[in-house]
């Protein structure tokens, strides 16, 4: 899923200091597992800009609302007269979901309240670990189903680098080896073969179409 962290509430206010009024919008997939920007978030982030304006002397308008996702229409439209009431939007989303926002409704200044960091799982209680990056030229098939581009600290391709001691990272030690991850797994399944195989280094240009990706299944358009 999306990992996001929430922006300083600074930040937050200095993007929306000339309006007002403002509507914080909670986005309820991703970043609300990531306890980012979901519904309580997005109540608590409302409360703390009502309490600055006030401690400020400013009269600004500060209500909260959430959807189910941000980045789909058939979520976004249903809140149309709900944004056109408002000065501007502080989106709890992640990027994709502010620029879903910011495509609907072109006349509506819509706001980031979080930072959209990584792609990731909750491996315990508070604690979310990158495991993708989405580079679109999936190589878990050769690796035992660990991702170097993303585990490891330099998206290394054939191998650990030799700074790596004792399965640990050198960029930071308490960070296990990804390769080292990658050997003891393939070693497990018996497949310790697949390593003898050079894998080319990422060709970013061509695994990421060279900018802008979509995927169209006619299959499931109207």
């Amino acid at each position: 899923m999306i990992i996001a962290q929430r922006k300083p509430l600074e930040e937050i206010k200095e993007m929306v200091a000339s309006y007002e009024k403002v509507l914080v919008l909670g986005c309820g997939t991703c970043v609300a597992v990531c306890f980012a920007g979901g519904e309580k978030e997005a109540k608590l982030l409302a409360s703390e800009l009502r309490m600055a304006r006030q401690m400020e002397g400013k009269s600004t308008q500060i209500i909260e609302h959430t959807i189910q996702r941000q980045c789909e229409w058939e979520f976004i439209d249903p809140i149309k007269e709900l944004v056109a009431s408002v000065d501007a939007v502080v989106s709890t989303a992640c990027g994709i979901g502010v620029q879903g926002m910011a495509e609907r409704f072109e006349d509506k200044p819509i706001f980031p309240g979080v930072n959209t960091t990584f792609l990731g799982m909750p491996v315990q209680p508070g604690e979310f670990v990158e495991r993708c990056q989405a580079c679109g030229d999936c190589i878990l098939d050769l690796t035992g189903g660990i991702c170097p581009v993303a585990r490891c600290a330099k998206s290394l391709m054939n191998g650990p680098c030799g700074g790596s001691q004792n399965g640990k990272c050198e960029v930071n030690p308490e960070t296990p080896c990804a390769w080292q991850l990658i050997y003891d797994r393939l070693s497990k399944l018996g497949q310790l073969e697949r390593l003898l195989d050079v894998m080319p280094a990422k060709n970013w240009s061509t695994s990421r179409d060279g900018g802008l990706r979509k995927i169209i299944r006619e299959d499931l358009k109207l």
